[in-house]
C-alpha cells in the first residue's frame, strides 16, 4: 500500500488507534483489492491468546453430547470466543486416543481445555495441567484440578432410582447397568444397591445385565433379563438411551410397561419424554454443569467474572413408565 506504513495499516485493520479518514479509506480499498484476511495464528502470537477453548467429548453423536456442545458454543460465542471440538479415534487404546487428540489441540493452539473423559487417569489430567494450566472437567472429579471440576452426586442418583421403585412397592428388582469400568456408572450402581440392601433386598437377589450405554445394548439386555427367568417388577436402567431401547424390546416381547414392569432410567435426555411410555428418569443437570464449566474457563483464561455454580443436585423426573406394583411378576 503505497504511502501507508505497516503500523498505520495495522491500526486501520484492527480498529485500534487513530488515523485520518483518507488514510483509512486507502487501506480498506487495498484490503478489498488484495482480498486480504488477517492471520489468526499471527494475531494469537502477538496477543498471546488464541480466543479459543478446546473441548474434548467421547462422542459427537447421540442426544447427550450435542446438547452440551451447544451450551458451550453459545456461551463462548456470546463472549467473543470460539470452540475447538475434539473426540477420540484412530489407533491405540481409548486412553491413548484421548491423549493423542489432546496433543493435537495443544499444538494447534487454545487457551484452555474442557475435558469430558472417563478413559483418562488422574495422573493423565495432572500431566496435561502441567502443559495447559487452565483445564476444566465435566462429570469427573480430579483432585489435582481443584475447582476446575464440575460433577454431580451419582451415588445419590442411584439412591433416587431405587427409592422411586421401592416407594411404588417394587421389591423384585432388576438392573441394566453401564460399563463396569466407568466411574460414574459404578457410583450410581453403588447407590442403587445400597438403598435396595437397606430395604432388605441383597445385591445377589437383583439380576443384572451389563450394557455399554448404547441403544443396541439396552435392546439386547432387556431380552437377556427375561431369558434369565428371574421374576422382576421394577427395572433400573443406567441411562435413558438403553432404557428407551429396553421399552421397545419389552413391547415386541409382549411385556407391558408399566403394568407388568416399571422402568426408571438415568440422565433425563429430551427424547425420554417422548418414548412409549414416557420414561421416569433421574435428572442429571448436565447443562448447568457445562454452563458453569465454560464460565470458569472464561474467567480463568480471559479475566472475566461470570457466575460459576458449584452445587448440581440430582432429582427425579417422574413419568408414565413408573406405577404401583401389580400383583403378578414378570417371569
Amino acid at each position: 500500500m503505497a504511502g501507508v506504513g505497516v503500523a498505520t495499516a495495522s491500526r486501520v485493520i484492527s480498529g485500534k488507534g487513530s488515523v485520518s479518514l483518507a488514510t483509512a479509506a486507502k487501506v480498506h480499498a487495498a484490503v478489498k483489492a488484495l482480498d486480504f484476511r488477517p492471520s489468526h495464528p499471527a494475531r494469537a502470537l502477538a496477543a498471546r491468546t488464541y480466543d479459543t477453548i478446546g473441548v474434548f467429548v467421547p462422542d459427537i453423536g447421540g442426544p447427550y453430547y450435542p446438547e452440551i456442545l451447544r451450551v458451550i458454543d453459545h456461551q463462548l460465542r456470546d463472549h467473543g470466543r470460539q470452540m475447538m471440538v475434539m473426540n477420540g479415534g484412530g489407533p491405540g487404546t481409548p486412553r491413548e486416543q484421548v491423549l493423542t487428540t489432546l496433543d493435537f489441540a495443544l499444538q494447534r493452539g487454545c487457551d484452555g481445555l474442557l475435558l469430558i473423559s472417563q478413559e483418562l487417569r488422574d495422573e493423565d489430567f495432572e500431566a496435561q495441567r502441567a502443559r495447559m494450566p487452565r483445564i476444566a472437567t465435566l462429570n469427573r472429579i480430579v483432585p489435582a484440578l481443584g475447582d476446575g471440576c464440575f460433577a454431580t452426586d451419582h451415588y445419590r442418583g442411584g439412591q433416587l432410582a431405587a427409592e422411586a421403585l421401592l416407594a411404588q412397592g417394587h421389591h423384585k428388582l432388576a438392573v441394566i447397568s453401564g460399563p463396569k469400568h466407568v466411574a460414574d456408572n459404578r457410583d450410581r450402581m453403588r447407590g442403587f444397591y445400597a438403598t435396595a440392601r437397606a430395604a432388605g433386598i441383597p445385591k445377589k437377589a437383583i439380576p443384572c445385565v451389563e450394557g455399554d450405554f448404547s441403544p443396541e445394548s439396552g435392546w439386547l439386555a432387556a431380552g437377556r433379563l427375561l431369558e434369565l427367568g428371574q421374576p422382576f417388577t421394577g427395572l433400573f436402567v443406567a441411562n435413558d438411551e438403553m432404557a428407551i431401547a429396553a421399552l421397545s424390546r419389552f413391547q415386541t416381547l409382549g411385556v407391558n410397561v408399566p403394568h407388568e414392569v416399571s422402568v426408571v432410567a438415568y440422565d433425563d435426555i429430551k427424547s425420554g419424554a417422548f418414548s412409549a411410555p414416557p420414561v421416569t428418569t433421574v435428572h442429571i443437570p448436565f447443562v448447568d454443569m457445562a454452563y458453569s464449566a465454560v464460565n470458569w474457563l472464561l474467567n480463568a483464561c480471559y479475566g472475566m467474572t461470570l457466575p460459576v455454580q458449584r452445587d448440581f443436585p440430582v432429582s427425579l423426573t417422574e413419568r408414565a413408565s413408573l406405577r404401583r406394583v401389580a400383583l403378578a411378576a414378570v417371569s
